[in-house]
């Protein structure tokens, strides 16, 4: 199959998104094994001032990131480059099958471009392809998804997984290749989680002992807590001295799992996002690291990738590196750099970067701990 120029219109071509969609016909990609190519660049991003509609697909509001951080950052930054520039959103709740459905509505209704953070990276393959056929460029956000994607923006997932491993061995100490551990790791259908797993187990292979390995359906933490209660079952109480847990949400159901199951002290266990939660269970601690992925870059990235690609221009200006999909090769990608985060450097890191006031993490219950690692004075300030 060859590729060529496409002689319908932007709206002929949405309308006809909108018919097979609404038929349920199978759309085949045109498959030229390059990234989906966008207009010269004609000058900085944000000089040009027409309003473009640009689509939010979120795959849910559950995770505190998603919500508190990602969507308002990439509607601020939105605003700040295109201030006439609108943004539509939708979260997928978790379902492959709504969040094709937005993508497809979104087409129909006249989006310019689209943000996407695929629930389903596979399953969500079609409807990028009736977006390029539509005309409308996608920026795949935090995960790659198939299809002629014409940007990507995230975080080294190998180096998180690498950060988590390397903490994991210091906390276990000199002997750690004697010990057993639990590895908690995300959804298969996310390819991050792959990602994370991969860079883990470099650093821990040959080091440790991985005694038990889940993936966790949906990332959802009652699903780990199960898969911990699990792997308590099989090894024994006693016979777990480490979990590296693939973000904070895992490492709260894991954890919930061990206390139910009494066991004291707890293992030192890894996580991932810097939620407030994570945060103070490493001030009480409960959790000994999280990886933090300061979402102001990759939000603002995603805006700016957007904004350029509705405009026309390419973005050369804008990413560092291009990266393949099992559809496409060379899309052209800014890959940002995570950070650990221990008892240590909490004050270093997500309070210098104003994720959080020391208020909403030095709650009461926590002021004792925030004193001894120094957040707060004796007083309580």
């Amino acid at each position: 199959m060859h590729c060529r120029t496409r002689s319908l219109t932007r709206d002929r071509l949405r309308a006809a998104v909108a018919v097979a969609a609404g038929l349920g016909l199978a759309v085949s990609l045109a498959a030229c094994g390059k990234a989906a190519q966008v207009g010269e660049r004609v000058g900085a991003v944000g000089t040009h001032r027409a309003a473009l509609r640009i689509g939010l697909l979120l795959p849910e509001n559950e995770i505190v990131r998603f919500e508190r951080f990602d969507k308002p950052l990439i509607q601020k930054r939105v605003k700040e480059l295109c201030p006439r520039c609108t943004v539509n959103y939708a979260s997928a709740q978790h379902d492959p099958a709504a969040q094709r459905y937005q993508i497809e509505a979104m087409i129909t209704n006249g989006v310019d471009v689209l943000i996407l953070d695929a629930v389903d990276t596979k399953a969500v393959r079609h409807s990028v392809i009736q977006a390029r056929r539509a005309n409308v460029p996608v920026v795949a956000y935090d995960r790659l998804a198939q299809g002629p994607i014409s940007g990507y923006v995230s975080f080294d997932g190998a180096e998180v997984g690498r950060l988590q491993g390397k903490a994991l061995l210091k906390a276990l100490g000199p002997h750690a290749e004697d010990r057993r551990i639990v590895m908690m790791n995300g959804s298969s259908t996310d390819p991050n989680a792959g990602w994370f797993e991969r860079g883990a187990r470099s650093v821990l292979r040959g080091k440790v002992k991985i005694a038990k390995s889940y993936e966790t359906v949906g990332w959802r933490p009652e699903n780990a807590n199960r898969n911990m209660t699990a792997a308590i079952a099989a090894l024994g109480p006693h016979g777990i001295d480490g979990v590296l847990a693939a973000n904070d949400g895992l490492a709260a159901g894991a954890i919930t799992a061990m206390k139910t199951a009494r066991i004291r002290p707890l293992p030192p266990v890894t996580g991932q996002d810097a939620e407030a939660a994570g945060i103070q269970r490493i001030l009480s601690g409960e959790q000994y690291m999280t990886v933090y992925k300061p979402f102001k870059p990759e939000a603002y990235t995603a805006a700016e990738m957007a904004v350029a690609l509705g405009q026309g221009k390419s973005l050369n200006g804008i990413t560092t590196r291009r990266v393949d999909n099992e559809t496409v090769r060379g899309i052209p990608t800014v890959l940002l750099r995570p950070v650990a985060v221990t008892v240590h450097n909490i004050k270093s890191t997500v309070f210098k970067d104003r994720l959080y006031r020391v208020d909403q993490i030095c709650t009461e219950k926590y002021a004792d701990d925030c004193r001894r690692a120094g957040l707060i004075g004796p007083g309580g300030s």
